[in-house]
């Protein structure tokens, strides 16, 4: 379109055409060519060398649920699986502000000084609304995030613990093929997440605060009889001397509940993370716990017991995505589910009525 300006009843006045506009796109710009899946031999070559591009490769195939991913990362870690359990696996849990990540930080690098490698796999919570996640763990782990033999990896809840979960245990065994010794799984930190880490590690360790409140509420009978052992945070300055009433509540709590499976008294210590005090003593006592496990024979058998647990867990996951993935009954849910919002039908009957469509379609 001309400019109206360069007509001649305006002398002097020139307005330039301008340049054309660029390309949306950059020519210069070579398109990528999508990368082919590495086969299971080559993951499996490169994971028991020790091989972190590799082993960040096969968890990413182990989170995905694309059908041809999960297909490779099942094959992947049924190859691992002769090379795995020859680690300590340590699960770590606490309230929000407990200090999880700083305390693993500073137990990590505590770890590490006796040589061997860490991984540390953590659960991060999703959004309920947008399912993102923030997943900074690595960021309040300055120190242990470029160790050369410490491996960090979270992973997003998404809504789902229990599948979030196996996926995690399921990364246990790759870690432990590539060499590290030790295992942290870090939880979200907020009930059913305890539960599903509990059945994945040999000791659970609970992160307590003082002077925040009522101690009282702290003492919680559901993750205090998980717990094999209770350390309080932030036992420094003016909050030692609460630290140590925390310390004396919880462990009168603690003579309260009836023996635990292993054999073991739960401990109850205090230490600071920020300012790294306590820490050798509260890994003194995992290491008593592992001594007295494996001399007691729990140890093996807490692994089977999970190991069965497992298997349980795998089988309704799976049942749960076959129903769920049923075109008869995708078409059905809908129908029944506005026959229940309007009243029209009880949520029982039409549950059954799901049912029945289920295995009238062959899955008997």
């Amino acid at each position: 379109m001309e400019h109206p300006e360069n007509h001649t009843d305006y002398k002097g006045l020139t307005v330039n055409s301008g340049v054309s506009q660029p390309p949306v796109v950059n020519p210069y710009l070579k398109r990528r060519k999508k990368r082919s899946l590495p086969s299971a031999g080559e993951l499996v070559e490169g994971i028991l060398a020790g091989d972190i591009t590799r082993l960040s490769r096969a968890v990413t195939l182990v989170e995905s649920t694309a059908p041809d991913h999960q297909a490779l990362a099942q094959e992947v870690i049924e190859k691992c699986l002769p090379h795995s359990g020859n680690s300590r696996r340590i699960g770590i849990t606490g309230v929000p502000g407990a200090g999880k990540s700083t305390s693993i930080d500073v137990f990590g690098l505590h770890v590490l000084k006796s040589g061997g490698k860490l991984a540390v796999l953590a659960i991060d919570p999703s959004s309920e609304r947008t399912k993102g996640s923030i997943l900074g763990d690595k960021t309040r782990m300055e120190r242990l995030s470029v160790h050369p033999n410490a491996f960090i990896r979270p992973s997003p809840s998404a809504g789902s613990l229990g599948g979030v979960a196996r996926k995690t245990r399921e990364t246990i065994v790759l870690c432990e093929a590539a060499g590290f010794n030790n295992i942290f799984v870090e939880t979200v930190g907020v009930g059913q997440s305890e539960t599903a880490v509990h059945s994945m590690v040999d000791f659970f360790l609970l992160l307590q605060l003082a002077g925040t409140g009522d101690e009282l509420q702290g003492i919680k009978r559901g993750i205090m009889e998980m717990a094999d052992g209770i350390v309080i945070n932030k036992a420094d300055g003016d909050n030692i001397n609460r630290a140590q009433l925390a310390q004396a509540q919880f462990r009168s709590a603690l003579h309260l509940f009836p023996p635990t499976a292993s054999g073991w008294q739960p401990e109850v210590l205090t230490y600071s993370g920020y300012y790294e005090l306590g820490i050798p003593e509260v890994w003194d006592m995992i290491d008593r716990y592992f001594a007295f496990v494996s001399e007691n024979g729990y140890f093996e058998k807490r692994r089977l017991q999970q190991a069965r647990y497992w298997m349980y867990e795998t089988i309704d996951e799976q049942l749960r995505r076959h129903f769920y993935d049923n075109p008869a009954i995708a078409a059905a849910l809908a129908e029944k589910e506005q026959r229940v919002l309007d009243n029209r039908q009880s949520s029982f009957t039409a549950a059954r009525d799901i049912l029945d469509i289920y295995f009238a379609s062959g899955n008997r």
